[in-house]
């Protein structure tokens, strides 16, 4: 961490990206682990992210009611966690040197989030306001309470309110492998 105020040209300078790859390493072991302890299907593919193509893990509960996690692997290198149908981070949000996101910190916020939706933290819905209809996320763990609203348009909030989110949706907790004797 620094002391002071970053210089206005440390926002638009990365001296290090390289130390962000731990991230890299840290999602492959999260993405083992819940696979080795959780009832999941693990599919691995290239997936649109912006406007590049990137290698996409995503963990599928055996369960509908539990919701899906997905990391996709980004050239910078950082990882972008996705859980359920909105939440969507990215490790490390920035990378700038004046921004200076700790990779450690990042490894453990990757893992308190996936934790999270595991154990059954996420809502979703889709709310009606003035202006558009937005999608509100919640999740909700041990040392984490992160709420998200996020406009949508039109189409994009129809087929929500078609698949149930018209009222919140409390995903379900992973369903664990059974222990092999």
């Amino acid at each position: 961490m620094r002391d002071g105020e970053p210089k206005p040209e440390e926002y638009s300078r990365v001296t290090n990206p390289g130390r962000f790859a731990v991230l890299r390493d840290a999602a492959e072991h999260l993405l083992d682990e819940l696979t080795e302890h959780y009832t999941v299907e693990r599919r691995e593919a290239k997936e649109p992210l912006g406007e590049e193509l990137y290698r996409t893990v995503r963990l599928v509960p055996r369960m509908p009611a539990a919701a899906p996690l997905a990391v996709a692997f980004t050239e910078f290198p950082s990882v972008v966690l996705k859980l359920g149908r909105w939440y969507e981070e990215s490790l490390p949000n920035c990378g700038c040197d004046a921004c200076d996101e700790q990779p450690d910190l990042l490894a453990e916020q990757l893992r308190s989030q996936a934790s999270a939706l595991v154990e059954g933290g996420l809502w979703e819905r889709v709310r009606r306001g003035v202006g558009g209809s937005w999608s509100e996320v919640c999740l909700i763990g041990r040392d984490l309470n992160v709420r998200r609203e996020t406009l949508l348009d039109s189409a994009e909030a129809r087929s929500a309110r078609r698949e149930g989110f018209a009222a919140a949706v409390q995903w379900a907790p992973w369903p664990r492998r059974s222990a092999v004797a």
